[in-house]
């Protein structure tokens, strides 16, 4: 039986929490930057540990942890004390001459106060640390709550946050769904959540009654479209291996293919194909199901699909091991597709472009994710006008999520907010805006106090700007594009130009 925090340390932790962020010791930029150097020696110093238990925990091989989780924390931490200074300064908006010169208009960005952490199981230590980081950054006192579903992971953190990190400012408590019950009776001032959408409305309800706001990071029936005009052999290839990465336990996993019905099967082959050659013989390095529970979760998948299993690997309750699984002829009332398969299925649907629009858009929530495997422009353009999702990448997949500096979250029903670089640290913030009104303003302003005047009202009058006439109709609109396209092509190409003459020269001399 595991042991977790008892309610009456979540309790005095919460009290000190509060007392230490009264005290404006978290709001010191000094501090933060000590804290995320902390939280660097933290990772440095136990990246062994932390490797060997996500091993235990999902039997990650040591690379895969190391890109995925190691690697994004060091990364985010870098990131944070390089930029910290800047992400945190006081912005000045475009207020025009009164408010923003002469009264000094400016936004400043705070801490939000005490915040609570829930991570998840599948990414244990990065669902953790990485709000975590951010909610450094920003200064807030946080409570820190890591999944009890990954055991060796929960434990490990358990004995480094303390070890590491502020005492009095940041506290790991641990917990089941009882205790996860008592923690969100208490009142924090953000709550950061990574799971399934189930358990976010639980959250979000838990949230509600004390007004708390919340950042919803969930997951959802991501879609990847491939269309006729896609490299199949690249696509497959792509998609094939998302699917082993973490046993396809990630909420932004390919959940199902719409596959164009002219290269439906020429697709399905190549998938096989690949999966025969990324995973046969590397059984090994597959990571296994988290528990015997969702082990049978996705053999129940299967066993009561309509589908065709195109493709089955081994399935041992026992080591937790479930190999990659393709099955076609899917339909949306399928039970494959009753809700996020989160495991290494991958459903196969026969359909044109926009009958999968149709299908995306009339399921429940948009995406955390969507994907779109083609070569047409005006394919591209369609999907991405036609879908809502968190994010989407074309010709791949989840690497809108790996772009550096911006926000990652999901829409709807896969979360709300989003994080990653300063978009993390926006997420613990509050944007305060500031004005300084001087005394003198009196002499400009006097006659919009009482006792007002009629013949004052022209001064408050709003005129019309613009070039825009009474009567005009759709048709009459021009849209300005955005000044940076052309120059930014300009550059890009002149880059490149430059980067393949230096290589030539280089091959050259070589």
């Amino acid at each position: 039986m595991a042991t977790f925090t008892p309610q009456s340390e979540i309790e005095s932790a919460l009290k000190t929490l509060r007392g230490t962020f009264r005290s404006g010791r978290t709001k010191d930029l000094a501090w933060r930057k000590w804290q995320l150097k902390q939280c660097w020696w933290m990772i440095e110093d136990n990246e062994k540990a932390i490797l060997e238990a996500l091993t235990k925990d999902l039997g990650r091989h040591p690379f895969e942890s190391t890109m995925t989780d190691i690697a994004a924390i060091k990364n985010d931490v870098l990131s944070h004390l390089e930029n910290l200074g800047k992400w945190t300064a006081d912005e000045i908006p475009d207020a025009g001459f009164f408010f923003g010169t002469l009264g000094k208009a400016r936004m400043r960005r705070e801490p939000l106060g005490v915040v609570l952490i829930l991570g998840t199981w599948n990414f244990p230590i990065a669902t953790s640390l990485q709000p975590l980081i951010a909610a450094i950054a920003a200064g807030n006192c946080i409570m820190l709550k890591p999944s009890e579903v990954a055991q060796a992971s929960m434990r490990l953190l358990e004995e480094l946050v303390p070890r590491y990190l502020d005492p009095p400012a940041i506290h790991c408590v641990t917990g089941g769904p009882q205790e996860t019950s008592f923690i969100l009776e208490q009142r924090f001032d953000h709550i950061f959540f990574t799971g399934s959408d189930k358990i976010g409305r639980i959250i979000a309800l838990a949230a509600a009654r004390n007004l708390t706001s919340t950042t919803l990071e969930c997951g959802g029936q991501n879609p990847t479209i491939v269309t006729k005009t896609a490299n199949l052999d690249l696509a497959a290839k792509r998609i094939a291996h998302a699917k082993l990465l973490n046993a396809g336990q990630i909420c932004l996993s390919a959940n199902h293919i719409f596959a164009d019905p002219a290269i439906h099967d020429e697709l399905v082959e190549k998938l096989r194909s690949w999966n025969d050659k990324l995973y046969k013989g590397n059984e090994s390095q597959m990571p296994h199901i988290v528990s015997e529970k969702h082990v049978d979760r996705l053999q129940n998948l299967l066993d009561t699909t309509k589908g065709h299993v195109a493709y089955r690997s081994p399935i041992d309750k026992q080591s937790k091991s479930f190999g990659p699984t393709i099955v076609t002829d899917v339909t949306m009332e399928d039970s494959l597709l009753s809700d996020e398969i989160f495991g290494p299925i991958l459903a196969i649907i026969k359909a044109t472009p926009r009958e999968a629009y149709d299908f995306i858009e009339d399921t429940p929530g948009p995406p955390l994710g969507a994907y779109i495997f083609s070569q047409d422009r005006k394919e591209i353009d369609e999907a991405l006008l036609s879908t809502r999702s968190g994010g989407v990448t074309v010709n791949s997949i989840m690497l809108h999520a790996a772009v550096p500096n911006a926000p990652f979250g999901g829409v709807g029903l896969s979360g709300q907010g989003s994080y990653h670089g300063p978009w993390g640290l926006r997420a613990f913030s509050h944007t305060r805006t500031v004005v300084e009104w001087p005394a003198w303003m009196e002499y400009l302003t006097g006659w919009t106090y009482h006792p007002f005047d009629e013949k004052n009202i022209p001064k408050v009058a709003v005129k019309k700007r613009g070039n825009f006439k009474r009567g005009e109709g759709i048709e009459d609109q021009r849209i300005e594009r955005s000044r940076w396209l052309v120059p930014g092509f300009v550059a890009l190409v002149g880059a490149s130009i430059a980067i393949v003459a230096v290589a030539k020269e280089r091959f050259v001399k070589t």
